[in-house]
């Protein structure tokens, strides 16, 4: 007896019909409304999985506050606002990835907070964040609002800024929208136009409206082809969950927080008070409040797309003698290392970091300034290191000589095994007779 029973899907039970197709397997059959269900659910899957993947292993504040220990001395009011706010924004992200179920009650969609942080040049906040970028394994992408300009006019657009974390994440879109961009400079984007001029602020205010819907979250169409056809292909990030930074030096701004921490006095004769000495830049940042960075340029809009505002402080002795030595590329581990390149062994005494460390604060560029008074007391060594292979061990220390003190650079040979103690120079080197007994140099800074 031949079997009559009609087919059905074995997912969804729908009978088997001329609107109806089946596919048959082994031991069952499936219909077509049930295979696109099927590919829906694998799809899923394969997102979550990539998500997953992509997604930093969160740690907590205080992890994040040891890492940057590590690189950056000082500065802990602002290390612990960053290390708090990246770790609340991935929280943020990964709960969101697994969906309401992890949700208390309705659904509440968390808005992120970007940051804005206030400091003077050379105190390190383009350090931190490249850290904490570093640390979270995200894609990082940074902007000099400098170049930015209106769209229309010569210049970057802001959409480049989104291009370049896109080329930071590989081309990969889902990886650059877990990734954080540092807008530096801001502060140069205040509003500069004012009365009655007729020039258009190009690079001001309107690179500041231009941002706030990406900064808020926008989607961003980026070309893939450097070539603009009618057949190029687009790229969509979304910059929701993209956590922007802002930073800038904000000179003036401490004289703007003090003339509203202590009104100016209107008072004549013998009713005027007395005039009080300026507090220090790291007190008076310590008030600094929204309106301050309102009346130095930067429009409510803009400010009110940052509610996370955190300052760095200034850099004194101490701070810079630490820099010095006790980061993971701190500055004399940099040059030792370049010098063991050469198998010659740097030394530095800590009276000559004690100078250096006097000369970079006279130079008021921060830590940069470190730099620079170092380099210009080894330039001379390591221009003649390459052409003495005896040398063997350099020492950078501080003289009294004149009235003044100044680094002295002394140099052992490794067939004397002692300081070569024929000349002492200032500008000069070594001759070609006396190539093989190079002598002491040192040099004022």
């Amino acid at each position: 007896m031949a079997d009559t029973e009609t087919p059905c899907c074995s997912f969804c039970g729908a009978e088997k019909s001329p609107d109806i197709p089946l596919i048959a397997g082994n031991e069952g059959r499936i219909c077509e409304a049930c295979v696109k269900l099927a590919h829906q659910v694998v799809s899923s899957w394969g997102q979550r999985r990539k998500s997953e993947q992509l997604a930093p292993q969160l740690r907590t504040p205080s992890a994040y506050r040891r890492h940057l220990d590590e690189s950056v001395i000082g500065q802990e009011a602002a290390k612990d606002t960053l290390a708090v706010a990246v770790y609340n924004h991935y929280l943020r992200l990964l709960n969101c990835e697994r969906g309401p179920a992890c949700q208390l009650g309705e659904q509440i969609e968390l808005e992120k907070s970007n940051i804005l942080m206030a400091g003077p040049s050379g105190t390190g906040k383009t350090l931190l964040v490249r850290t904490l970028a570093r640390i979270l394994g995200v894609p990082f992408a940074s902007a000099d609002a400098t170049t930015l300009t209106q769209a229309g006019y010569v210049g970057d657009d802001v959409d480049s800024i989104i291009s370049r974390l896109l080329e930071a994440a590989g081309g990969d879109v889902q990886q650059a929208q877990w990734g954080i961009v540092y807008i530096d400079e801001v502060d140069k984007l205040a509003k500069r136009s004012g009365g009655g001029s007729a020039v258009r602020d190009i690079s001001g205010e309107g690179v500041q409206q231009a941002l706030l819907k990406m900064v808020e979250g926008t989607e961003v169409r980026i070309s893939k082809s450097t070539r603009r056809n009618e057949q190029g292909e687009e790229q969509v990030v979304d910059t929701r969950n993209i956590l922007f930074i802002a930073g800038g030096a904000f000179p003036g701004l401490d004289t703007m927080v003090f003339s509203r921490v202590q009104p100016k006095d209107t008072g004549i004769g013998f009713h005027s008070q007395p005039a009080q000495e300026k507090p220090s830049t790291n007190e008076l940042l310590v008030s600094l409040m929204p309106d301050d960075l309102h009346e130095f340029g930067l429009i409510p809009e803009f400010i009110g797309r940052f509610p996370i505002i955190t300052f760095l402080q200034e850099l004194d002795h101490e701070i810079l003698l630490r820099i010095l030595t006790e980061p993971r590329n701190a500055l004399v581990k940099q040059y030792q290392q370049l010098f063991l390149y050469q198998n010659v062994a740097l030394e530095i005494t800590p009276a000559a970091l004690s100078h250096i460390a006097d000369q970079a604060l006279q130079r008021k560029t921060g830590a940069r300034g470190l730099r620079a008074v170092l380099e210009a007391a080894l330039q001379p060594v390591m221009f003649d290191m390459p052409s003495q292979p005896l040398l063997r061990r350099c020492t950078l220390d501080l003289v009294a000589e004149g009235g003044h003190a100044r680094l002295h650079v002394s140099q052992i040979l490794a067939e004397e095994g002692k300081e070569d103690d024929t000349a002492s120079t200032e500008s000069s080197f070594a001759t070609s007779e006396n190539a093989a007994q190079t002598p002491r140099m040192s040099l004022d800074v």
